[in-house]
């Protein structure tokens, strides 16, 4: 009798992989959506309050200085992009410049970080400079209604603002903080960017409404 040779094969199966979604991201995008509908509500004020009173809107609006406030919007804009840049040195978790400071090719996240603060420090600064001109000139949030709509939409994103300048400071501190940067780090400052472009978005929404389409 021939003999009969049997091949047994084995498979080997892999553990399937499951890439779950990061929980802080998505908490912070479905907390970010309820921010929209907040500053959906200011908007919808807005338009309320001027289609009571167009002829008050085209008086006050004419005393806005549109050329400091679009430079104060070119910083913020300008700021957005100097945050992603952080971002892409989280990315490839480089915290610090691994070259001269001049040299922004080398920079790392803190220094695009520092950067990002600095220009929305600006902007804040800005926008209190033209509370004071405006006030000084009569219009208060307390003088009209035009008053009150400006200052309470634009005040609540100045105020969301500095929060996005304080959380750039707890992101910065928390680098210096720990011995190794890891993805936890650069998580952190990719959500703190989330933040900074959504207040970038609502401001540039504000300025067409308030400053261009008077």
């Amino acid at each position: 009798m021939g003999s009969v040779t049997s091949t047994s094969i084995t498979y080997q199966a892999s553990a399937p992989v499951i890439n779950r979604p990061n929980t802080v991201a998505v908490g912070t995008i479905v907390w970010l959506g309820s921010e929209v509908m907040f500053f959906a509500g200011l908007f919808a004020i807005y338009f309320t309050l001027r289609s009571t009173s167009p002829d008050l809107w085209a008086f006050e609006a004419d005393r806005l200085n549109f050329p400091f406030s679009l430079t104060n919007t070119i910083i913020l804009v300008l700021s957005s992009f100097t945050c992603q840049f952080g971002v892409f040195a989280a990315e490839r978790l480089q915290p610090y410049r691994t070259g001269p400071w001049w040299n922004p090719a080398k920079w790392g996240m803190v220094e695009w970080f520092f950067l990002t603060y600095a220009m929305g420090a600006i902007f804040v600064s800005g926008q209190i400079w033209e509370y004071a001109t405006l006030v000084s000139e009569g219009i208060s949030i307390d003088s009209n209604s035009y008053g009150s709509a400006f200052y309470l939409t634009t005040g609540f994103h100045g105020l969301h603002v500095t929060g996005g300048l304080l959380a750039f400071l707890l992101v910065i501190g928390r680098v210096f903080a720990v011995k190794n940067f890891g993805h936890r780090e650069a998580t952190s400052a990719i959500v703190v960017s989330y933040y900074w472009h959504f207040v970038d978005v609502v401001w540039i929404g504000l300025f067409l409404v308030i400053y261009v389409l008077k």
